[in-house]
């Protein structure tokens, strides 16, 4: 078995208004990442936060070493969270299992020593989404079902942005070091994401877009709000976001999202909105 790892280096403000569409999504974009029988992982400078899927089809799948963290065990440093949006799967974390359906969550705590990942039924296996970011602290490994996240509920039908954000790597949720992680999903005909936009210059952001038709879209709007750029996006591609950039699309058809962020502090609501007026 084999751990694929494409490295992401930072692209700045500057950078990205001068790139061109294949420049941007080299930069940002992640595609590929659910392939059976496969772990591919892309690690980002974006405060060094790890973004991966897991697909194990054939049999389990194991992540004990990562190279690019330069520590002898991928959790020795590190925290990790695990979304399930596949069939019903198995994270064995140092022997113990969890059984995660879909839409479940599992956080892992720093110092975790290998993660085994398997499907319950190999005709609907799992898909397993895992987000990795540095951590300081040991914190409890923790199973987060749907009606365990936190909920709130925004948006208007009027506005096309109905929907319920399921916070379910939060402070009020589940401890941990500095990993937020969430799951938003829509009213029918609501097809608009965060917008009004905002950014938030103390935590990066990554966007993985799922749930969705084999011809449906997202159009994924990033960069400076007076510099703004967009990039295409199919089901289950996933779109990095620096602090100074927005973060904000429209899907042709049905979707959901999953949110993470890494950075300076835990507050959700710690960011600074952009007036529409100020959007170019």
């Amino acid at each position: 078995m084999t751990i694929s790892v494409t490295t992401r280096q930072v692209v700045g403000p500057e950078d990205t208004a001068r790139r061109d569409t294949q420049g941007l999504r080299d930069g940002f974009v992640i595609e590929g990442m659910f392939r059976p029988d496969e772990i591919n992982l892309t690690y980002s400078h974006l405060d060094r936060m790890i973004v991966g899927g897991v697909v194990p089809v054939s049999g389990p799948l194991t992540i004990e070493h990562v190279k690019e963290t330069g520590t002898d065990r991928f959790l020795d440093r590190r925290e990790a969270a695990i979304v399930n949006i596949g069939g019903a799967g198995v994270v064995t974390v140092d022997g113990a299992d969890h059984v995660l359906g879909n839409k479940e969550a599992l956080y892992v705590g720093m110092g975790a020593k290998a993660l085994t990942f398997a499907s319950r039924d190999q005709g609907e296996p799992t898909h397993f989404y895992l987000l990795s970011a540095p951590a300081h602290r040991t914190c409890p490994t923790v199973l987060i079902t749907i009606d365990m996240a936190k909920k709130v509920v925004t948006g208007s039908a009027a506005e096309a942005n109905a929907r319920t954000i399921n916070q379910y790597v939060h402070p009020d949720v589940c401890e941990s070091c500095q990993l937020l992680v969430g799951l938003t999903m829509f009213e029918p005909g609501s097809v608009w994401n965060t917008m009004p936009a905002h950014v938030h210059d103390r935590r990066m952001e990554v966007y993985l877009y799922f749930g969705m038709e084999e011809t449906t879209r997202i159009f994924h709007f990033m960069g400076e709000p007076s510099e703004t750029r967009h990039v295409v996006l199919k089901n289950h591609d996933a779109v990095l976001s620096p602090g100074w950039s927005i973060h904000s699309g429209a899907g042709t058809g049905r979707y959901s999202f999953i949110w993470a962020m890494a950075g300076d502090n835990m507050s959700f609501t710690d960011m600074d909105k952009v007036p529409m007026e100020a959007l170019r």
